[in-house]
């Protein structure tokens, strides 16, 4: 098992803005998936949505890849990020039975405005000028929110529909679990030797992370435009 260290800039971060990170990893379209009370309508328009956006996940964690190369101490890190980015292709592979199974056309999904502000974030962050501190820690916050919310679906006391175990095991496992782990290892690592001004710039990118996130699950579970 991949231990976290707790003295990191992360758990500072996750304390000082607990509200925010609370509301991003137990959104109530999480907890009713958990609880047994959702709307089928509503994963389904979860499904299309974030089919559009892991396509846009996969060049953005490919940047991240190459500034690993560039930038990091540790080969290490290239190896962690590149096992997430090679599992991107099962996938959508993925996303793309499951439509299947639930009857989503997904060449004929619309992309929800929050989906549009999602992915126009991600492209922000492929820009070459940005730190790789900053990027990773993109990719932690983003690969961490699911990992959290999909394995409160699997804790002993749920009533998670059976129909939606699979997609929660995809990200609740205790093996996405290690690999955020891995990841939060390396932002710490980052962080600890990043200037003032880049920590500042890691920050906004984490409250944005999880704003986008909490919007992301409001689009899902209201079908708000």
């Amino acid at each position: 098992m991949v231990p976290v260290k707790k003295s990191g800039m992360i758990d500072r971060w996750v304390k000082k803005h607990l509200v925010l990170y609370t509301g991003a990893t137990s959104h109530p379209f999480i907890l009713s998936i958990r609880d047994g009370t959702i709307d089928f309508s509503s994963f389904k328009r979860w499904l299309g949505q974030d089919y559009i956006f892991v396509r846009e996940f996969v060049p953005f964690t490919a940047s991240v890849l190459l500034k690993a190369s560039k930038n990091s101490d540790d080969s290490s890190d290239m190896e962690v990020i590149l096992s997430g980015l090679a599992s991107l292709s099962d996938e959508i592979s993925w996303f793309k039975q499951e439509a299947a199974k639930w009857d989503v056309p997904l060449s004929d999904v619309i992309v929800h405005k929050s989906n549009q502000n999602y992915c126009r974030f991600l492209e922000s962050l492929m820009l070459p000028e940005l730190e790789y501190s900053v990027v990773v820690t993109a990719l932690w916050a983003i690969e961490t929110v699911y990992q959290e919310s999909f394995s409160h679906c699997l804790e002993d006391d749920s009533k998670t529909p059976p129909e939606l175990l699979e997609a929660c095991k995809r990200w609740g496992s205790e093996g996405f679990g290690e690999f955020c782990r891995s990841l939060q290892n390396i932002v710490n690592q980052c962080l600890e030797k990043a200037s003032e001004e880049e920590l500042i710039k890691a920050e906004v990118t984490f409250l944005r992370v999880l704003e986008l996130e909490i919007e992301f699950w409001n689009m899902s579970q209201e079908g708000a435009k």
